[in-house]
């Protein structure tokens, strides 16, 4: 029996797995590539690209944590001029798609770097990550407040027809709120969730491991916590969520994809096996073979209605 992986995001984004190679776990792509990497992806979410470079955080900014990791790298990231002029032309002769997420300090931020990558080859859509702070809100990260997460997806649907994505926070005590307000604005779908806030102490010193003190947690340590938004999350809009949190195997991605997840982001597993993405996709396939389930397609949000 042969299984059909693909999934369709939206019509112009039709994926040949359901797999896709998570923002910050990949850089751009170009040294997974040499080593295989891209293998069982369906699509690269590149890193996070800002208006202007960004040098990220002082070391030490990755710390290893029972069951994940934490990272503070900061955004780091040659800018939009390099990634729209350099990057996406040598894009141009892989086989998998590149979304570029896209991060900022203010709506006109993002508006300026969606602009530039409007105009730039061999780019299939766009992934906001609204987990920055807003300079106009001192400080407030635009994904905790449906009013601003609303402003800045309606500013960037206006600027580009690309498919767009928008990746939720999970620092909230609302997810679904904002969620609404995010499609409302004009998102074709949802990427749920980015990495929770953490910390780690050196038991010697006492002091912070990470010197920007707090870091983002991943791994499978917030997959039970990924998955209850993704199920929520799902039952409430009438996009389609892409997951993403601790996925480490085929059984977690199937996992997901019961709890109403169209598509799933892997991350953390990328810094342990230059293969993940085909590790993941091969014991998928195997577990949709067992169930005699003929699409990816026929299992999503099964574990949802079965609830």
């Amino acid at each position: 029996m042969t299984v059909d992986t693909s999934v369709e995001i939206t019509p112009a984004l039709r994926l040949a797995t359901p797999l896709l190679a998570a923002s910050g776990t990949f850089g751009f792509g170009f040294e997974m590539a040499e080593v295989g990497g891209i293998a069982g992806y369906g699509a690269i979410v590149s890193k996070g690209t800002s208006l202007l470079p960004r040098e990220g955080n002082e070391p030490p900014r990755i710390a290893e944590v029972p069951s994940g990791m934490l990272n503070a790298i900061g955004l780091q990231n040659p800018g939009v001029e390099v990634v729209a002029g350099d990057y996406a032309p040598r894009w141009a002769g892989w086989d998998v798609p590149v979304i570029v997420n896209v991060v900022g300090e203010s709506v006109e931020d993002y508006v300026a770097v969606v602009r530039r990558l409007d105009g730039a080859p061999n780019i299939a859509g766009i992934e906001l990550n609204i987990s920055c702070p807003n300079v106009g809100a001192r400080g407030l990260m635009f994904g905790v407040d449906a009013h601003l997460a609303h402003q800045v997806t309606a500013a960037v649907r206006a600027t580009t027809s690309r498919p767009l994505i928008v990746k939720l926070t999970p620092n909230v005590t609302d997810i679904v709120s904002i969620a609404r307000a995010i499609v409302d604005a004009g998102a074709d779908a949802l990427s749920a969730v980015n990495t929770y806030v953490g910390m780690t102490l050196d038991l010697h010193t006492g002091r912070p491991v990470l010197a920007n003190t707090t870091g983002g947690l991943s791994g499978p340590a917030i997959r039970p916590l990924a998955m209850h938004a993704v199920y929520t999350v799902s039952r409430a809009v009438p996009v389609p969520v892409i997951a993403s949190g601790g996925v480490m195997s085929g059984d977690d991605a199937l996992e997901f994809l019961l709890a109403g997840a169209c598509a799933v982001q892997v991350g953390t597993l990328n810094f342990l096996r230059p293969d993940a993405g085909a590790h993941v996709l091969e014991g998928l396939t195997r577990l949709l073979e067992q169930r005699a389930a003929p699409s990816v397609g026929a299992v999503m949000g099964v574990g949802v209605a079965a609830g």
